[in-house]
C-alpha cells in the first residue's frame, strides 16, 4: 500500500508539469499578441489569430465595439504612435484544446495610459500551436484605473 502510495503522489508530481507548461503556452500566446501590437506588426497579429477571431470591447455606457482579425490587424498596424498593453495576474482554464485567459490589463498609448480593464481570450489549440478565437475586453477611463501593480510602463 505504501508503494502505491508513493508510486500516486510520483505520478501527481509528473502530471502538474505539462498542466503548467500549457498554462504558460497560452500566456505566452497571448503576450506574442501584445508584443505584435506594440511592433504594430500586422502580420504577425494575423497570425497568432483563427481566420473567424473577433475582438469584442465594452465601454462603460454599455456601447459594443466589434472587428475581425483582418480589421484589427489593419488599424494597429497603421498606428503611428507606440502602443503598449501589459496585462498581470493572468488566470488561464484549459480544457482540451481549448484555452480561456482571464487578466488585468493597462493600455498605453505614446506611454501615456488611455485605459484599463480586464482581457478574456479565448483560444484553440491547433497543430501550429495555441490561436487567438477571440479578446474580449471592457474599457476603463485612465482616470478610473488603480496603479498598476507592475509599475509604470518602461520610459523610452
Amino acid at each position: 500500500m505504501r508503494n502505491f502510495a508513493a508510486l500516486f503522489i510520483l505520478a501527481a508530481t509528473l502530471v502538474q508539469p505539462a498542466a503548467a507548461a500549457s498554462d504558460q503556452e497560452v500566456v505566452a500566446t497571448v503576450q506574442k499578441l501584445f508584443d505584435a501590437m506594440a511592433a504594430r506588426d500586422a502580420g504577425a497579429i494575423t497570425s497568432l489569430m483563427t481566420p473567424s477571431a473577433q475582438i469584442v470591447s465594452i465601454r462603460a455606457n454599455q456601447t459594443l465595439s466589434s472587428s475581425t482579425r483582418a480589421e484589427f490587424a489593419t488599424r494597429i498596424g497603421a498606428a503611428k504612435e507606440p502602443l503598449l498593453e501589459r496585462m498581470w495576474q493572468p488566470k488561464v482554464l484549459i480544457e482540451g484544446g481549448m484555452a480561456t485567459l482571464w487578466a488585468p490589463y493597462d493600455f498605453h498609448r505614446s506611454g501615456k495610459l488611455t485605459h484599463c480593464g480586464v482581457d478574456s481570450v479565448t483560444l484553440f489549440q491547433t497543430a501550429d500551436g495555441w490561436k487567438i478565437s477571440g479578446v474580449y475586453f471592457n474599457v476603463v477611463e485612465a482616470s478610473k484605473c488603480a496603479p498598476s501593480p507592475v509599475g509604470p510602463p518602461p520610459a523610452k
